[in-house]
């Protein structure tokens, strides 16, 4: 953003043209580049859109004024609530998430939201206010070349040269975010061609995904396998719930008798009570997948990239006796190294294999897959040691198992208060989790709205650490503006407890250092920007301060006192 000096130049370098252009009537103006842009995404279905305004997109912020009543643009406080807020909603609603910014810092505040979209998978679509395109090329006012910033970031980057390609270019865009494996695309925009008149070119052709279909012997090849194991588990990930393909999946689990074990931070593949479901997998390993995979002799990833979160670092593949690998990017199958490679999408592979089933599942299999649900249910059930501070976090996931609604959506931020809530929530149903499978913190406050927004009328709980609520926690204020009713629990240890766990297990005890953090009063802030907010300094206070939150009509926050001794789910303690 410019400051007022700044802004007093630039408007004295447009000259007379800029106060012609703000008395002139509005129904009278020509069509612009940036009318353009916003009537190609209003023709692309997208009616919400997170962002900051800045002085380098005014065009389409004029746009954006004029069809308001069609596509709500959702102010957020930093750029990085307003990517990583398109993020969680375009995971959950599976079409582009959309965010605008300003040029060099506005952009560069909101990379973290970009880096999310590509390694999480989703659709999303930044625009970027740029130098008018005299000035390209002279490290302008904010300038950057977004080819050479985002393109490791991003499917794509387009910057129209003319008012009558911003159309075109914004299509485009649209239809690479959504093709093959989702993700970013990132589209500049020079000033001066969002202000242009883009005459009337007719609109770019619509265009849906179309489905990337196996070949139909890769699908044979995959059933004959299937057929000749006898303990096999399916991996499913993030294209599972992006195609609609739960309920398939659930099917062909049924038809096969193979478990179910979901890639990191993808949990509700299918439902956790399914019988096939044996848990998660993500950054460590707990005995029984340990056992779980030592005896599986195939796995079967559909719709997972198999990240190093997911694999541990590649230990899950690499030991595995067969992996047959299901995803529709050629360079992810590449990466991953599967002994099969399929590059198709989830959901044709499933119907394949569900037409292939077997009258019924072997036996000595569905004995196999039931005995490893009944250790997954006994890992998920026992706490792995007492908390020892006055806040139970065991304790108080069970209280949000029991008070949330089963077709609530859980938002969490990395860290590892994340823990308890990912080894002990029943996540029921395809949009039960969003959270970031890259591990940025600070994506669950902005997270929460995009959630909200794509879910209305459903409930949403946002979890974050101290640390990053204290990095995105002011979107809490963009909530309140737009009476989102989002729970937000922050969980305070003083620290952060992640850092905090990988020095003590490294170095010792006492090798803790740089990761304490002040604890300021959170509920104070919560309620000084205007959410009701409640303080919980122990277990038994927090199932009725839900129950408040809960009943509320508006955002909510609830400061939980937490202990640093408490380091993670798996029972590893700071003494």
């Amino acid at each position: 953003m410019a400051s007022s000096i700044e802004a007093r130049d630039i408007s004295r370098r447009r000259g007379a043209g800029a106060q012609l252009r703000r008395e002139e009537d509005p129904a009278s103006r020509a069509f612009t580049g940036g009318d353009a842009l916003v009537k190609t995404l209003l023709d692309h279905g997208v009616d919400t859109a997170f962002g900051v305004p800045g002085e380098s997109y005014l065009a389409v912020l004029e746009a954006l004024r004029g069809a308001q009543d069609r596509l709500r643009f959702v102010v957020t406080r930093h750029e990085s609530g307003a990517t990583f807020a398109a993020c969680a909603y375009g995971r959950l609603a599976q079409k582009p998430g959309v965010a605008f910014v300003t040029r060099g810092p506005g952009a560069t505040n909101g990379a973290i939201g970009i880096h999310t979209a590509r390694q999480d998978s989703v659709p999303l679509l930044l625009f970027i206010g740029q130098v008018p395109s005299g000035q390209r090329g002279r490290e302008a006012f904010q300038e950057i070349d977004y080819h050479r910033m985002l393109g490791p970031l991003t499917k794509a980057v387009f910057e129209p040269q003319t008012p009558q390609e911003v159309a075109d270019a914004a299509a485009e865009a649209h239809a690479i975010a959504m093709d093959g494996r989702p993700g970013p695309v990132a589209v500049s925009l020079p000033e001066d061609v969002t202000e242009g008149a883009a005459g009337n070119a007719p609109p770019p052709e619509l265009r849906t995904r179309s489905p990337r279909r196996p070949a139909p012997e890769a699908v044979d090849d995959i059933a004959r396998r299937l057929a000749q194991a006898e303990r096999p588990v399916v991996l499913a990930g993030e294209m599972v719930g992006f195609e609609g393909a739960n309920a398939a999946l659930a099917a062909f689990a049924e038809a096969h008798g193979v478990g179910v074990l979901s890639s990191f931070r993808q949990q509700g593949v299918v439902p956790c009570a399914h019988p096939a479901y044996l848990g998660t997998l993500g950054l460590a390993l707990p005995p029984y997948q340990e056992t779980l995979l030592a005896e599986a002799d195939l796995v079967l990833a559909l719709g997972t990239r198999l990240d190093l979160a997911t694999t541990v670092d590649d230990r899950v593949t690499e030991e595995a006796r067969f992996v047959i690998h299901v995803y529709p990017d050629g360079d992810a199958l590449a990466a991953a190294g599967g002994d099969l490679q399929v590059c198709a999408d989830v959901m044709p592979v499933l119907e394949g294999l569900i037409a292939a089933a077997p009258e019924a599942p072997p036996a000595p299999r569905s004995a196999w897959r039931a005995a490893q649900r009944a250790a997954f249910d006994a890992f998920r059930q026992k706490v792995a040691a007492p908390a020892l501070g006055a806040v139970d976090l065991a304790a108080v996931v069970q209280t949000l198992t029991e008070q949330v609604p089963a077709d609530a959506t859980i938002v969490n931020d990395a860290g590892n208060f994340s823990t308890w809530l990912l080894r002990h929530y029943p996540y029921e149903h395809p949009l039960s989790q969003a959270a970031p499978a890259v591990g940025a913190m600070g994506y669950a406050m902005p997270g929460a709205i995009g959630a909200q927004l794509a879910r209305p009328g459903k409930r949403v709980v946002a979890l974050a650490g101290d640390g990053g609520f204290g990095m995105t926690g002011q979107e809490l204020i963009t909530a309140v503006g737009n009476r989102l009713p989002i729970v937000v629990l922050v969980c305070d240890n003083g620290g952060y407890g992640t850092i905090a766990m990988h020095q003590h297990t490294r170095y010792g005890a006492g090798a803790t250092y740089g990761i304490a953090l002040d604890r300021p009063d959170f509920a104070a802030a919560a309620r000084a920007w205007g959410a009701d907010a409640w303080t919980v300094a122990a277990t038994e206070e927090f199932a009725p301060a839900l129950e408040g939150a809960l009943a509320a009509d508006g955002p909510t926050l609830i400061h939980l006192i937490t202990d640093m001794r408490d380091l993670a789910a798996s029972g590893v303690k700071m003494q």
